[in-house]
């Protein structure tokens, strides 16, 4: 069985797991499929909002599909909130850096 078999078969005994999802979608995002990636960071945006760690990669997805630059920028801009909100200076500097670097980018 490999890695995200395993992930998917823990999440059926884990199925509110952030960590797990996550976990998932890093797998996913592994085999390039960036789809099913974002499908499990937007279960996390759903339904674990301050899992901070998540909307970098999110964001990184989305613009990896060339998703909608209004999409985007909602992500860069709800996890720099939720950052700032929990004091993870790390996760907001971060995401700052990121958010600035694709606006020059595009």
């Amino acid at each position: 069985m490999n890695r995200k078999d395993q992930i998917i078969s823990m999440l059926k005994d884990e199925p509110t797991s952030s960590f797990l999802h996550f976990a998932l979608a890093k797998e996913y995002e592994k085999l390039n499929d960036f789809e099913e990636a974002i499908k499990e960071y937007e279960w996390i945006r759903t339904h674990d909002q301050e899992y901070v760690g998540m909307y970098y990669h999110l964001a990184a997805a989305a613009i990896e599909m060339d998703k909608d630059e209004a999409y985007i920028e909602a992500v860069f801009k709800e996890g720099e909130a939720y950052a700032q909100k929990l004091g993870d200076q790390h996760a907001f500097a971060e995401l700052q850096n990121a958010h600035m670097n694709w606006e020059i980018e595009r």
